[in-house]
């Protein structure tokens, strides 16, 4: 889906505390060296744009998780709902269903123009009981 993306030059819009779950998850799965190329490769993209969590996302994600209450949706998740929300993104590239939820369009196969932005979220994780 991400090569996807790039190759129809849609722009993509994450977080910080995206990467930090992005390099967390290659870390433990693969080791040190690939989750640092995946930040730098994320990094380096001309089409990603990393937006920084401030003191207004985070107040609105407090609200998008008060709003979501009863529903399984994480911090990370909320604070990119308000990146989203400020950013004007209406589609999420992502596997977690907490997007839909919160109202945003869900990118699984088909992506929209170019012109459009749509927020990469981290990969989904295999849930446990």
């Amino acid at each position: 889906m991400f090569r996807r993306a790039a190759a129809q030059r849609v722009r993509l819009v994450t977080t910080n505390l995206v990467l930090a779950e992005v390099h967390r998850l290659l870390l433990l799965r693969a080791g040190a060296r690939p989750a640092a190329r995946a930040l730098d490769r994320l990094e380096a993209s001309p089409l990603t744009v990393v937006e920084f969590a401030t003191a207004e996302h985070h107040r609105a994600a407090r609200l998008w998780l008060e709003r979501l209450r009863g529903r399984p949706v994480n911090y990370t998740d909320a604070v990119s709902f308000a990146v989203m929300e400020a950013t004007r993104c209406a589609a999420a590239m992502s596997f977690e269903r907490d997007f839909a939820r919160a109202g945003f369009t869900l990118c699984r196969g088909r992506l929209p123009e170019p012109s459009a932005a749509v927020a990469a979220a981290r990969p989904s994780r295999p849930h446990t009981r």
